[in-house]
C-alpha cells in the first residue's frame, strides 16, 4: 500500500499533464476513477474529505433494481441496475449478500398485485437472477418476520434483493483504485478550475487540507462527480449557471434487533405518502428508513428532521408488535440524493428520475449526476466515454465489468464481523503479532479490534477518528453512544501511527464527540 506522502509526490512535477482528474470521491467518482485507471489513463481522484463522507456513507445499505422504480414503469433503469447489482455481487463478494425481502399483505390484492409485479422483477434481471419470487402463508410470514404485527395479515411475498456495507465498499474501490495505478487522495478541495487560451478547462487548482499545501494540475480532461455538489464545480466554471441537482434527503434509523429478530428483511412498498420503507438487518442491527424529503439548503454533514424521525417511527409501528420510540434509536442518520433536477419546478422528489445524467459544459468540463450505489459502475463507464469522447483520448475499451475488486473472497462465515475486509482478513490479524494489545477491543459492547484502526490508517487512508468510526468500521452508524465511548482511545491509536501529539488528540476527541450528537435522539 502506498502512503499519502509517496501519493503526493506524483503531484510535485509542474509538467505533468494527466489524463482525467476526477473531482469526488463518493461511489460515482470512486467508479469513474477505476473506470479510467483500469483502461491505462493516467487517473486522479481528489476528494474534500473523506472517501464516501457524504451520500455514499449513508445509503439503505440496498443493491435493488429498484421496485419502486418499477412501479413507475422505468423498465430501462430497473433493467440496467440489476445487470449491475449481478456484477456487483461477483466482483465484491465479500460486501455484498443476497438477502430476502418480504411485503406483507393485509388484503387479499396486495397478494396478486405484488406478485406479478414482482415476477417482472425477476424476469428483468435475467441470468443474473437473485432468486424467485414466493408467495408465504400467514404462519409463514408470522415465522419469517417475528415481530410484525399478525391483525389482518393474509400472508406475504418474498422477493431476493442485494444488500452490502456501502463505505467498505467505498474503501475497496478506492484501494482497487491503486492497484490499477491511479493516484486517489482524500482531504484535497479543489478551489477552482484552470482555463487555456481557448476558454477550456485545462485543470484544477486544489489544497491540501492536511499541509495546507496549493496545487495546480492539469488534465487533458477534468469530471465532476461531486454528488450533490456538483453546481459548486459549474458556478466555479460558469457563474450564475442554472442548478443542475435537485438534492433530496433520506434518513435511517437504527435500532436493536429485538424490534425484528429475522434475517430476512420487511419491504413495506407503500406508505400513507407514497414512499417505500424498509426495515433490513445489517451488522447485528436494524435499519429502518427511508424518507425523500427536499431541500433547498444542504450541507456535507446533514441532520434528520424532527417529522421524518417521526414519520419513520409512527410507520414503522403501524407494522411492528414493539413499537420503536425515540429512546431506542442507536443512531440516525441522514443522506442526500443527488438527484438530477427536472425542468419543470415539480417539488416531488420520489418521482424525479434517478437515472444518471452527463452533462459536458462550452468549456468541456464534464459533469456525471444522479443515479444510486448500484449502478456506479456503469455511471463511471459512460463518464470515461464521454471523457474519451471529448478530449480524443486514445479509446480503450471498458474493462470493470469483470474485474475482482480489492477484498474479493466468497465469504464462508458471516458472523464474524471481520468477513468485510475479505482477503485482507488475515493480513489484518497479523497485526496483532507486532502488538498483543491490538487484539483486545476497541469498545467492551462490540466485536471490533483495535487492530483495526491500525489496518484502516496503514492500509485504507484512514486520517481521523471520524474516518475509523464512521466509515472504516461502523460504529458510529450502528450506536453513536458507543461510538463516542470509543472515540479517545480510537484517537490515541490513530495519533500513535501518525506521530501526532496529545493536542491533536484532544482536538480529534472532541470534534468526533460534537459529530456524534447529531447521530443521537434526545
Amino acid at each position: 500500500m502506498v502512503t499519502r506522502c509517496e501519493l503526493l509526490k506524483s503531484l510535485n512535477d509542474p509538467d505533468k499533464e494527466w489524463d482525467i482528474i476526477i473531482v469526488g470521491g463518493g461511489a460515482t467518482g470512486l467508479g469513474t476513477a477505476l473506470d479510467a485507471a483500469s483502461r491505462g489513463y493516467q487517473t486522479l481522484l481528489l476528494e474534500q474529505a473523506d472517501f464516501a463522507k457524504g451520500t455514499s456513507s449513508r445509503s439503505t445499505k440496498l443493491v435493488h433494481g429498484g421496485v419502486r422504480y418499477l412501479a413507475q414503469g422505468n423498465i430501462g433503469l430497473v433493467r440496467e441496475a440489476l445487470y449491475e447489482r449481478g456484477l456487483l455481487l461477483k466482483n465484491a463478494p465479500h460486501l455484498v449478500k443476497n438477502i430476502s425481502f418480504i411485503i406483507p399483505n393485509y388484503s387479499w390484492w396486495e397478494r396478486i398485485f405484488y406478485g406479478i409485479g414482482l415476477a417482472i422483477y425477476d424476469l428483468l434481471s435475467g441470468k443474473l437472477s437473485f432468486g424467485k419470487t414466493k408467495h408465504l402463508s400467514k404462519n409463514e410470514t408470522l415465522n419469517r418476520l417475528p415481530g410484525i404485527k399478525p391483525e389482518g395479515l393474509y400472508g406475504g411475498v418474498v422477493y431476493n434483493d442485494g444488500q452490502f456495507d456501502d463505505a467498505r465498499l467505498a474503501v475497496n474501490l478506492a484501494q482497487t483504485c491503486l492497484e490499477q495505478g491511479a493516484t486517489v487522495l482524500n482531504y484535497f478541495r479543489v478551489t477552482g478550475l484552470v482555463k487555456n487560451d481557448q476558454k477550456k478547462v485545462s485543470g484544477i487548482v486544489a489544497i491540501d487540507a492536511e499541509a495546507g499545501k496549493t496545487y495546480q494540475l492539469k488534465a487533458k480532461i477534468v469530471i465532476n462527480a461531486t454528488g450533490v455538489f456538483v453546481d459548486d464545480l459549474l458556478q466555479m466554471d460558469s457563474p450564475g449557471k442554472k442548478p443542475l441537482v435537485r438534492p433530496s434527503q433520506g434518513v435511517h434509523l437504527v435500532l436493536d434487533r429485538s424490534f425484528m429478530p429475522s434475517d430476512d428483511a420487511l419491504m413495506i412498498p407503500e406508505t400513507e405518502d407514497g414512499r417505500v420503507l424498509f426495515a433490513v438487518p445489517w451488522h447485528d442491527k436494524l435499519v429502518i428508513g427511508t424518507t425523500d424529503t427536499p431541500l433547498d439548503e444542504y450541507r456535507l454533514e446533514p441532520r434528520a428532521l424532527y417529522s421524518e424521525v417521526n414519520f419513520i417511527l409512527n410507520t414503522a409501528g403501524e407494522y411492528l408488535t414493539k413499537a420503536p420510540k425515540r429512546k431506542d434509536v442507536l443512531s440516525v442518520f441522514a443522506g442526500l440524493r443527488p438527484l438530477a433536477a427536472p425542468q419543470d419546478e415539480s417539488s416531488a422528489t420520489k418521482e424525479i428520475s434517478r437515472s444518471h445524467k452527463i452533462i459536458v459544459s462550452e468549456s468541456g468540463l464534464i459533469t456525471i449526476t444522479g443515479g444510486k450505489w448500484t449502478t456506479y459502475r456503469k455511471m463511471g463507464e459512460d463518464a470515461v466515454d464521454k471523457a474519451i469522447q471529448t478530449a480524443n483520448l486514445n479509446p480503450v475499451a471498458c474493462k470493470t465489468n469483470e474485474l475482482p475488486i480489492h477484498g474479493h473472497m466468497q465469504v464462508v462465515d458471516l458472523d464474524n464481523h471481520l468477513y468485510v475486509y475479505g482477503s485482507d482478513r488475515e493480513k489484518l490479524l497479523t497485526l496483532i503479532r507486532e502488538n498483543k494489545q491490538w487484539g483486545n477491543h476497541l469498545h467492551p459492547q462490540y466485536d471490533y479490534l483495535q487492530t483495526e484502526v491500525i489496518w484502516a490508517v496503514r492500509f485504507e487512508m484512514a486520517r481521523t477518528v471520524e474516518d475509523v468510526l464512521a466509515r472504516r468500521v461502523r460504529l458510529l452508524f450502528l450506536d453513536a453512544k458507543a461510538a463516542m465511548e470509543a472515540a479517545p482511545l480510537t484517537a490515541k491509536l490513530i495519533a500513535d501511527e501518525l506521530g501526532k501529539d496529545g493536542q491533536w488528540q484532544e482536538e480529534q476527541v472532541a470534534s468526533f464527540q460534537k459529530l456524534a450528537k447529531g447521530y443521537l435522539l434526545y
